[in-house]
């Protein structure tokens, strides 16, 4: 049976600014060429190759230029790419991929039934010698076979067989396909997009440029930079003064600053933005101090301080975006009570406070401006948070990879299975930065990736939520909206249920 699963994504990343030496294009004669535009960002990218990048804010880039077995569309259906067709089979253990004839990689060769298996086997951490900088798909544990055959019109068909049963595991066959004779990707990137690689210098740009052998509907723009700024600031005088033609992760003061000179557009970033605290280390190693502090905060005044009122605040690990698998009972658990939060403090003997230091990633202002407002708000129960801004590599290495940090603030993306928001908290994960620990979470979660069951898995993932909220795993804040400058002139541009920056539908007006 055919599914097509609407499910959403999104560790956050930020992106503002571009380059001072470069704007779009925007001339009548470059626009019957298809014409330029400079997106900013405020990030570098972690790597080229898509296997390897960690950053929310890299795979965004590379999303142009690479593509899996399937994609999200706008709608956040999955739909099909390099496969023209898929089938899952009643039981969840077998997925089956009809290849799509004539698919070429940027570098002019014809996409096979090899290339597809050694892709997937390179996701899965399946070659007979795995790459440790791979950044290996978790899910994909469950697979105990990848084959490749020839169906009945010649067509080549791709059967990937399961252990255990898993009707969830289509969200994460946006696994990009790459060329298995390459070894060139961390350098000179190689896929199946709509735009393929033109150059990349650290801290300044990442240049692409339409592919004119796509196999789907070819891009309007010829030519795409996305240009990098050490810091939102400096993106911000770039894009007033008109270097850059879009802009994304306004601040509502910066939307207002630019509304005569751009189009503002507003839709939703789909991530949990979370203050995330180390449950190993004291104080919030009791369940009570993590109560507090989430009754501490007034999530209503930082949608408003922040967004304008824009924005969902949210309950537990996962955003609305999500559909039936999301619970919004959850979303007023812990309302604003600093009366509350005071007699937790008293309970768990710290009558007086505490205080302690949050780490967050300096490039990303949004993130920033909330640990503000919420050292505001837990000053006034007499929690003294310390913010302690640190540069993306190092919030990458030594609180991600390291969990080393009291507490955090960032933005939790994550692929098209609802299973993928909450991987974050399975007991001994390295991905669970916040050293949260339950047995009960860890056994309704195989559960829900296993059953088939539909109504079975909304009610796992409904109570998987609760124990994040029972057990005050983290304050979680919002999923926030997403506030863009798009010049005028500009049309196409589309938001997504998932973390990208889609360049392919983007096209000057023509006058």
């Amino acid at each position: 049976m055919k599914k097509y699963f609407a499910c959403f994504l999104l560790l956050v990343s930020a992106m503002t600014a571009l380059c001072a030496c470069e704007g779009g294009t925007k001339d009548p004669e470059d626009n019957t060429k298809g014409g330029a535009v400079v997106v900013g960002i405020t990030q570098d990218l972690d790597s080229l190759d898509p296997h390897k990048a960690v950053a929310a804010g890299t795979r965004e880039v590379l999303y142009n230029i690479f593509e899996g077995l399937v994609k999200s569309d706008k709608d956040g259906k999955l739909v099909p790419a390099v496969a023209e067709s898929y089938e899952i089979s009643a039981d969840g253990t077998k997925y089956t991929f009809v290849l799509r004839s004539g698919v070429k990689f940027h570098n002019g060769e014809t996409v096979t039934a090899d290339d597809v298996v050694y892709s997937l086997n390179r996701c899965a951490g399946r070659l007979e010698t795995p790459d440790p900088e791979v950044q290996v798909v978790a899910a994909f544990s469950v697979i105990s076979d990848i084959t490749a055959s020839k169906g009945s019109d010649g067509k080549d068909v791709i059967t990937v067989t399961l252990s255990t049963p898993n009707t969830e595991l289509i969200g994460y066959f946006t696994c990009n396909i790459i060329p298995k004779n390459y070894d060139n990707q961390a350098k000179s990137p190689v896929g199946t997009g709509p735009f393929k690689f033109v150059s990349y210098k650290p801290m300044d740009s990442l240049v692409m440029e339409r592919y004119d052998d796509y196999y789907g509907t070819k891009a309007h723009l010829q030519k795409v930079t996305f240009s990098i700024s050490e810091s939102t600031d400096a993106a911000f005088l770039k894009l007033q003064a008109g270097n850059i033609d879009i802009f994304p992760y306004l601040t509502v003061d910066q939307a207002e600053q630019l509304k005569d000179k751009f189009n503002i557009e507003v839709g939703s970033m789909s991530l949990v933005q979370g203050l995330f605290l180390n449950n190993a280390v004291k104080p919030f190693d009791d369940v009570r101090v993590r109560q507090a502090v989430n009754y501490a905060v007034d999530k209503n005044e930082i949608l408003q301080m922040l967004n304008g009122g824009y924005g969902t605040a949210i309950g537990s690990g996962m955003y609305s975006t999500f559909g039936l698998y999301y619970d919004s009972s959850l979303e007023n658990a812990y309302p604003h009570d600093e009366a509350k939060a005071k007699q937790l403090l008293q309970e768990a003997g710290y009558a007086d406070g505490f205080t302690f230091t949050v780490k967050v990633p300096s490039n990303y202002t949004y993130h920033v401006q909330t640990a503000e407002v919420l050292a505001n708000q837990l000053k006034k129960v007499g929690i003294t948070m310390k913010i302690e801004l640190i540069e993306w590599a190092t919030w990458l290495s030594d609180v991600y990879k390291g969990h080393n940090c009291d507490a955090t603030i960032i933005g939790l993306d994550s692929q098209l299975a609802p299973s993928d928001i909450l991987k974050y908290y399975i007991g001994g994960s390295t991905k669970n930065f916040i050293n949260y620990k339950s047995d009960d979470f860890d056994a309704k979660y195989n559960e829900a990736m296993a059953t088939v069951d539909t109504d079975r898995k909304v009610a796992l993932y409904h109570e998987l939520q609760k124990c994040l909220s029972d057990d005050a795993a983290s304050v979680f804040l919002q999923s926030p909206s997403l506030m863009v400058a798009v010049a005028k002139g500009l049309t196409g541009y589309t938001f997504y249920p998932v973390y990208v920056q889609d360049m392919a539908s983007v096209e000057w007006a023509t006058k």
